[in-house]
């Protein structure tokens, strides 16, 4: 049987919560089945973290030592045989830098391949949907401003709204009409104030928000990330 093209192992630094780091590895898998047939899957190493430990340092502020605890995963998958890394999350990628500083191989980052879709489809100024941190902090939409990318983040009673979705129904796994038409309706009124697409700028909210819910591209960033992933494993 022919063995096929070299695929690079990709490492994973999931748990962030585990229904996305899930929804990665079946993207991967079911990108590998489309692109190479026969019983070719993914080159795959996973490091789940538990997202417990982690959601106490987001909520406390402690993103130093989250940044610790995450950069030593990875330099564990690259020590396992990782030759490219892949933060599961988008709002731990505010401590990219420091998982960098910890490693050699390449990290995808999730906002460049975010960006390169967005203007790839002629688009420059954006709806972001995320956790508190993303929307609020600015180490999504300057890296977006960077190549480009304007954001539109919601006002605050729609933020606290779209956190809140997220912490407490979709990384328990729980996905509720109710919960996709607010998010519709959050989405609408930025589409109002000028936002020609929609980042779904949290792993978990493709579990959520499908791209006929809305009338505008829709940007999957954990969908985006793993196939971009897949690309240089395969290149």
């Amino acid at each position: 049987m022919a063995a096929g093209p070299r695929m690079r192992r990709i490492g994973l630094l999931g748990g962030m919560s585990w229904e996305s780091s899930a929804l990665y590895y079946e993207i991967l898998n079911e990108a590998v089945r489309e692109r190479l047939g026969g019983y070719h899957s993914a080159r795959v190493l996973m490091s789940s973290i538990d997202f417990a430990e982690v959601e106490a340092m987001q909520a406390a502020g402690e993103w130093d030592a989250a940044g610790a605890l995450l950069a030593a995963e990875a330099a564990a998958l690259e020590a396992a045989g990782a030759e490219c890394l892949v933060l599961c999350t988008n709002t731990m990628h505010k401590v990219a830098d420091a998982i960098e500083a910890a490693t050699s191989v390449p990290l995808v980052h999730i906002v460049d391949v975010t960006a390169a879709a967005v203007r790839a489809s002629g688009l420059s100024r954006v709806a972001l949907l995320g956790t508190r941190f993303t929307m609020e902090q600015a180490f999504v939409r300057d890296r977006l401003a960077a190549h480009g990318v304007e954001a539109l983040v919601p006002p605050a009673e729609d933020r606290e709204l779209v956190h809140e979705v997220i912490y407490g129904e979709l990384v328990r796994g729980v996905v509720r009409e109710e919960s996709r038409e607010a998010y519709v309706d959050v989405v609408a009124r930025l589409v109002a104030d000028g936002a020609e697409g929609v980042v779904l700028g949290c792993t978990e909210i493709e579990l959520l928000l499908r791209p006929e819910d809305v009338d505008v591209p829709v940007f999957a960033t954990t969908r985006l990330h793993a196939l971009a992933a897949l690309d240089f494993a395969l290149s």
